[in-house]
């Protein structure tokens, strides 16, 4: 936990004071409201903010898919063991990560387009777009795009989650002017302090308490809670009747949707 907090601050105060700021449009941080009932959380004016700008944080179809994604900014041993899991129930995922991940573990990255997962754009540096300006944040994610070409097959990016989930309207069209999905998330939970770890019955519990048709979940690799949980998680997923997708499949569902109607 120490060497992500000394990492964040040292590259939020680099682009705070470097980069000029974005305009004056409202900074928002991502959020929903949860619910008991294993339905789609309500996300109130963000809603229609998203819609607007072609971005998810879920699939609203109603079937029982279930969209894996994890964030990876620095590793701690445990990817690896995701990757098994994942590999051994033929599930796909996609993973955000940074520069300092696809530099420090490069193996894994060429593990997981090797394995047919997506990378996605977590920014090269993982600074807030919203305090910086739309040149700024394109060098962030072409820099990013280009680290992970340099390495693996997969040649370009498609889907971007923002640092710290941070967004405002400016930031939502920026990205797509630069050919990006904004993929936020409807599950999530308090996974990230690596010295405040539950227990795998833990992270299962939260996810299994939380799922519903549609889920675009967020998990974080550092957890060993998670890595610990995977296996059951999805075999339990599998067993309520859930199939695992990936984000490609969902944006193609879209697509013929529009196209159909």
């Amino acid at each position: 936990m120490k060497k992500l907090t000394k990492y964040l601050t040292f590259t939020f105060l680099i682009f705070f004071f470097v980069y000029p700021q974005s305009a004056d449009a409202a900074n928002y941080g991502w959020g929903y409201k949860k619910n008991a009932n294993h339905e789609v959380p309500e996300i109130g004016k963000y809603k229609q903010i998203l819609e607007e700008y072609g971005a998810y944080y879920v699939d609203d179809s109603g079937g029982k898919v279930i969209y894996l994604t994890f964030d990876n900014g620095y590793e701690e041993g445990y990817t690896g063991k995701v990757l098994d899991a994942l590999k051994e129930e033929n599930v796909p995922a996609t993973f955000f990560v940074t520069g300092h991940y696809v530099k420090s573990k490069p193996d894994l990255i060429k593990r997981m387009v090797k394995e047919g997962h997506i990378i996605g754009n977590h920014s090269y540096h993982h600074p807030d777009f919203t305090v910086i300006s739309k040149k700024a944040m394109k060098e962030e994610l072409e820099t990013l795009e280009e680290a992970v070409a340099k390495i693996t097959a997969q040649d370009e990016m498609k889907y971007l989650r923002p640092p710290r989930g941070m967004f405002n309207e400016d930031t939502l069209k920026w990205s797509k002017e630069l050919g990006y999905i904004h993929v936020f998330w409807s599950l999530a939970f308090t996974d990230w302090n690596t010295d405040q770890q539950k227990g795998g019955s833990f992270a299962f519990e939260q996810v299994m308490k939380q799922i519903h048709p549609g889920a675009i979940v967020l998990l974080h690799t550092v957890s060993a809670d998670n890595a610990e949980a995977l296996p059951r998680i999805i075999n339990e997923l599998k067993e309520k009747g859930y199939t695992f997708k990936s984000l490609d499949d969902l944006v193609v569902k879209d697509m013929l949707t529009d196209f159909i109607y």
